[in-house]
């Protein structure tokens, strides 16, 4: 009986260092595995997320500017043909012509002054 208990405890402390050193292994191929990823990020040039999100919120503010000047020049044109057809219809001729580009330069003037008051 002895002797299988030496055996078992034989047995019980080659398992135990087995373990051991399969956790140091282990260890071992993570820290290759985690040095492998960060060069491969570092030479894929991979943008950090705080600057992404800075650049994203560049490019909305710039998105909803545009729409915005979209629209005052949409308004400008929509403004410029009526008062054209205002001017056909009374026959004015150079002075609708006038009226219209002074209507325009007006309407010019207020909205630059609409932004820098406002900005």
């Amino acid at each position: 009986m002895q002797s299988q208990t030496k055996i078992l405890d034989d047995f019980a402390r080659v398992a135990s260092g087995a373990m051991g050193v399969a956790a140091g292994v282990r260890g071992e191929v993570e820290a290759r595995i985690r040095e492998q990823l960060e060069r491969l990020l570092t030479q894929m040039d991979v943008v950090p997320r705080e600057e992404f999100d800075a650049m994203k919120a560049v490019a909305v503010a710039a998105r909803e500017e545009q729409e915005a000047l979209s629209a005052k020049v949409a308004a400008l044109e929509t403004r410029l043909a009526a008062l054209e057809a205002a001017a056909k219809k009374t026959g004015g001729g150079g002075k609708a012509k006038a009226a219209s580009k002074q209507a325009a330069e007006s309407e010019s003037k207020d909205s630059n002054g609409a932004e820098r008051a406002g900005g």
